[in-house]
């Protein structure tokens, strides 16, 4: 039977349409799969929101942008941080007005004062060497000094004005280490410079220092009138 135009253009289509397919089916399971994004670095705020009892301290950290910061750090760096997280009930035992008296920059100090810049596993807290540096600024004495002592699983956190201890940890990764503690670590440059300031002398109120005063301008006065008195008297004896 003669094939005539009629049935080529079936047959062509069948066959376009047959290696057209095969073709996308061979590259489909050729092409490679892809693999899924790696995952970004731990949120500090999140973890800490997740683990409750925080707000204060996550309310610190987004409102000085110090919890961007850390994102940042993490991801351009391989120290990792460590962090104490004080509890609300810590923040609730400062003076009253402590936290609110504070300006933006001792906010941002007193919130890196809690970071260290490497990750320091609860073990390892014995091979600290003192003061522990932390991202607030200088170890030194008077700035942010930050010792570190342990007794079996205990570790102790003092500041100059702040002793307290790890109470438990919240989060680890081998990145990131965030552990609780009871306490606001109080920098030396932050409370200690405000105390001074504002602290009274010692054993005396400021209404008892004006009446000590008064009292010691009255005394001498009498004190001035008695020699004019003499020396009046003194000088009608000699004529």
């Amino acid at each position: 039977m003669a094939i005539t135009k009629q049935h080529l253009i079936p047959l062509f289509a069948i066959s376009f349409l047959f290696f057209f397919q095969h073709h996308c089916s061979t590259t489909s399971a050729q092409a490679p799969a892809q693999s899924p994004a790696p995952p970004g670095p731990p949120d500090v705020t999140k973890i800490l929101q997740k683990a409750g009892q925080y707000s204060v301290f996550v309310r610190l950290l987004k409102s000085t942008q110090v919890s961007d910061r850390l994102i940042g750090e993490l991801k351009d760096t391989d120290d990792g941080k460590t962090i104490f997280a004080p509890t609300d009930k810590a923040f609730s035992a400062l003076k009253s007005g402590a936290l609110n008296s504070l300006n933006d920059e001792q906010r941002v100090e007193l919130v890196l004062f809690h970071v260290i810049p490497s990750y320091i596993p609860l073990s390892q807290f014995q091979t600290v060497s003192n003061p522990m540096r932390t991202q607030a600024g200088d170890s030194g004495d008077g700035e942010f000094p930050l010792n570190v002592t342990t007794s079996g699983n205990t570790v102790v956190l003092k500041t100059g004005l702040t002793k307290t201890s790890v109470s438990d940890t919240i989060y680890t990764d081998g990145q990131l280490a965030v552990y609780r503690v009871d306490q606001v670590l109080q920098p030396l440059q932050v409370f200690a410079a405000r105390s001074s300031a504002l602290a009274p002398a010692p054993g005396m109120s400021r209404k008892a220092a004006d009446v000590d005063g008064k009292s010691k301008a009255s005394s001498l006065a009498i004190q001035n009138l008695a020699l004019f008195v003499v020396s009046v008297i003194a000088f009608a004896l000699s004529l």
